[in-house]
């Protein structure tokens, strides 16, 4: 492909060569003779730092935001921009042969886009599906590393998706992505903001570069959906003014409302009331948050042109998401309930929604993750105190952190309340112990992992489906 091709939307501060470029790198060790490198500026590398290795390998061309002094050597302003751009030109801009929605906020992302999507393929669209628990393409499920990919994976992905015939993609958007333009240049036909809570400050630094971080995606955005319950969704509205729709649980000044919400074990039920029009939604999946999360996707839904009555129908058949609040074991005796929730917005959302079905205790099982924003750790435990009649504090993904030192963080909050609690650091045990000291009616909650089949230590990542462990432990025991 030609590098004036690559480059055609990208600003440069100098002239382009016409030259032929094999393929686009923005890592050395994947590198190949006739590439075109672009150097990035992460958290731990400065891609530019590499560049005259790059040269050395065979690169044709360098992406750079300075000069280096280097021959072949393209300035540009932002390098990230760039890459995304590049990366999209190089896969012939699959973006723009999709209607794009694309879904950020600290919870509710993973359901959102999986009822978006489920919406769309009932009502006819072959759509794609880009977020935490997996890619899917149409019926193919493929394994998600991350949230929201890199350029390259990202692009390559929408290819493959506009190359199989989607016509739609849902994404979710992570503010990692959007402060890393990873999807520069791509326009979205509805943005959708779920809400705004503390989880990534140790990447943000406060909430107000979270906030800025995940308002971007409006940026690229032709209209926006926004939950008017948050209270920087409030102020999205504000800045978004007639560009946006909002929706609401609780207030009539949102455009659409829930109305006559009711809360079972087995799912939530509630109106959907806008202006003149209104429908009656079931869904298997059950809380406040959980009817929060089908209002933005139905109202979505609206925003492309579907009828209510069909996305309120299609909504209604979609099943519940792997590791959203999934039922793993119910009988006579006890209920076991896994969730993703990570944060101290999401736990007190997951025990709330489970407080109004339990006919017995709530037995919280949760910890925090390692390498990650340490002052949440004693609001989460707070948040798991307030809520919960028993609490078990264990480890998440410890990465490369002391699990005790991370549990020692987290205990202050567990204290401020009487809850009792035990502690068990290694977290196999800990889901092994509270299977055997239930009581009748009680409900486990293991909180933290949801969909992971993994956990993170320090000397590298193992195998750990709690669907399987607590399938296999029950077994044992005759259930």
């Amino acid at each position: 492909m030609k590098l004036s091709d690559l480059l055609r939307d990208v600003k440069t501060s100098s002239p382009v060569e016409d030259i032929e470029i094999a393929g686009v790198s923005s890592d050395t060790r994947k590198l190949r003779a006739g590439d075109l490198f672009v150097a990035l500026r992460g958290g731990a590398f400065d891609g530019h730092k590499f560049a005259a290795e790059a040269l050395s390998i065979g690169a044709v061309a360098i992406v750079c935001e300075y000069d280096l002094g280097l021959p072949g050597q393209i300035i540009v302003e932002d390098s990230h921009i760039a890459y995304a751009r590049i990366c999209a030109a190089l896969m012939g801009n699959p973006e723009r042969r999709l209607t794009l929605v694309g879904v950020t906020g600290t919870n509710g992302k993973t359901t959102t886009t999986h009822i978006i999507k489920h919406i769309l393929t009932e009502c006819g669209h072959k759509t794609g599906l880009i977020g935490t628990n997996s890619i899917q393409i149409g019926d193919l499920v493929i394994p998600a590393k991350y949230t929201t990919p890199d350029p390259m994976t990202l692009f390559a992905t929408l290819k493959r998706m506009a190359d199989l015939g989607c016509s739609h993609a849902v994404m979710e958007v992570s503010s990692h992505g959007l402060d890393q333009n990873r999807v520069a240049g791509i326009r979205f036909a509805a943005g959708v903001f779920t809400n705004l809570t503390q989880d990534h400050l140790d990447y943000h630094g406060d909430m107000e570069s979270y906030f800025e971080a995940k308002r971007k995606l409006f940026d690229q955005s032709d209209r926006a959906v926004v939950n008017y319950d948050d209270p920087y969704g409030r102020h999205l509205l504000g800045v978004l003014a007639d560009r946006a729709v909002s929706f609401s649980t609780r207030e009539d000044a949102a455009t659409y409302t829930a109305r006559s919400i009711q809360i079972k074990a087995g799912g939530s039920s509630f109106a959907f009331v806008g202006s003149g029009v209104i429908a009656r939604v079931n869904i298997p999946m059950p809380g406040e948050f959980s009817v929060s999360n089908a209002m933005a996707a139905i109202s979505t839904a609206l925003e492309l042109g579907i009828p209510l009555d069909k996305a309120a129908a299609a909504a209604s058949s979609c099943p519940g998401v792997s590791g959203r609040c999934e039922l793993l074991y119910s009988g006579s005796d006890f209920t076991v309930i896994r969730d993703y929730a990570h944060s101290p917005d999401g736990l007190e959302k997951i025990l709330s929604a489970i407080r109004a079905f339990a006919p017995g205790r709530i037995v919280t099982l949760f910890g925090c993750a390692g390498n990650r924003d340490r002052t949440k750790r004693p609001i989460m435990a707070e948040a798991v105190a307030r809520h919960t009649d028993f609490a078990i504090l264990t480890s998440d993904n410890p990465r490369q952190e002391d699990p005790k030192q991370i549990i020692d963080d987290a205990l202050p909050g567990l204290l401020k309340h009487n809850t009792p609690y035990k502690v068990i650091v290694d977290r196999y045990e800990a889901i092994r112990w509270a299977l055997e000291h239930l009581e009748q009616g009680d409900i486990l909650l293991l909180a933290g992992k949801g969909h992971e089949d993994y956990q993170v230590l320090d000397f590298g990542t193992i195998y750990f489906d709690e669907k399987v462990i607590v399938a296999d432990l029950l077994a044992r025991r005759g259930k």
